[in-house]
């Protein structure tokens, strides 16, 4: 999968990871960009066309569905994260409703245009959803889940010539890590890597330091070949 000529989805472009995709895509020399954002988003190329969506709005999902038609790379980019410590279960709804049913009813959304096209779909997860953080116990979890959601997805989708990524991010320097103390990777630096590893068709993509250092591990190890084994019951 390249990014010249292509017609790309990304939700959650506002600010952060989001923006710099659409930058970085750009770049690349895709045909036309849909950026999805909850507030009205401007910008000066005019192949970015802005659409209002909430990923948690069933109506707004489909009227973005009829508003693309032709795509060929759906990035799930949307998400939320809040510190919590379980203590509140509508916490963990909210973080639910947004970073798991939200990519989901969206990718569900798309998956006609996307078997036309035999294109792409990357979910931008974390690093988190393969061990917790408990301060951020919720994200986690709908991060976890998110993350099997993508490996079945990954599995069902083969035989529809469409493949599924996930982006599992360290700390990024975005909004969202403002209150860290911790070193953290630029969103333009990640976002290039995201796409490096889509064309280079990486399954699961490490995209900044501190990520990058689980990806061999991860990439030979026993629970990557178990997944392997597990999508041939498809």
């Amino acid at each position: 999968m390249k990014i010249r000529d292509k017609v790309i989805f990304i939700t959650g472009t506002n600010r952060g990871i989001g923006r710099a995709l659409v930058e970085e895509v750009l770049k690349r020399g895709a045909r036309k960009v849909y950026a999805g954002t909850r507030v009205p988003l401007q910008h000066p190329d005019k192949r970015v066309v802005s659409l209002i969506i909430d990923v948690t709005n069933a109506v707004q999902i489909r009227d973005a569905a009829s508003k693309i038609g032709e795509l060929d790379v759906l990035i799930n980019n949307a998400g939320v994260a809040y510190y919590d410590d379980l203590s509140d279960s509508k916490l963990l709804d909210k973080h639910l409703a947004v970073n798991l049913y939200g990519t989901h009813q969206v990718t569900q959304a798309f998956l006609p245009a996307l078997k036309q096209s035999r294109g792409a779909v990357v979910n931008n997860l974390s690093v988190l959803a393969l061990a917790s953080l408990a301060p951020l116990a919720s994200y986690c979890i709908s991060k976890a889940a998110a993350f099997s959601m993508t490996q079945s997805m990954r599995a069902y989708m083969a035989g529809h010539h469409v493949t599924v990524h996930a982006v599992l991010t360290g700390p990024v320097d975005t909004d969202m890590t403002r209150d860290l103390q911790i070193p953290k990777t630029a969103p333009e630096t990640v976002a290039r890597n995201i796409l490096d590893g889509l064309e280079n068709d990486q399954e699961d993509i490490f995209p900044d330091p501190m990520s990058a250092t689980l990806a061999d591990s991860w990439n030979s190890g026993g629970v990557k070949a178990m997944e392997r084994q597990n999508a041939m019951a498809v």
